[in-house]
């Protein structure tokens, strides 16, 4: 399956993590870079899902539509599920940046969309 993490400039500027699951690209806003190390944690929020083929895309969004702004793929590869629950995603990326075993966790009291990226190795 594949990934992309494109650094999207909208209102603020952003990266959206993009996992291929269910025929579509699963996709959560991360506010700061994605972690390339373990110890560093990173709050995101679930949006919207996408076709596949916004895994190549690159250019502007313009004004008035949503998602407005400059988006560039930060880097793509693919990626294997390790586990998958209810509240967690472990999977392992391998990608040029992000790359190694990563996990996304929902945050069940806080509301469906709020989760936290981190990377374990």
């Amino acid at each position: 399956m594949i990934f992309v993490i494109h650094k999207h400039k909208a209102t603020h500027l952003h990266w959206d993590l993009r996992l291929e699951m269910d025929g579509v690209l699963k996709s959560w806003a991360v506010p700061k870079e994605p972690p390339k190390k373990p110890g560093i944690k990173r709050l995101c929020i679930q949006v919207e899902d996408h076709d596949l083929s916004y895994a190549n895309f690159e250019g502007e969004i313009p004004e008035g539509s949503y998602g407005a702004g400059i988006v560039k793929i930060w880097d793509k590869g693919t990626y294997e599920i390790i586990e998958n629950t209810k509240n967690s995603i472990k999977f392992q990326a391998f990608g040029l940046i992000f790359k190694g075993i990563y996990v996304l966790y929902r945050f069940p009291k806080a509301g469906k969309n709020l989760w936290l990226l981190f990377k374990t190795k």
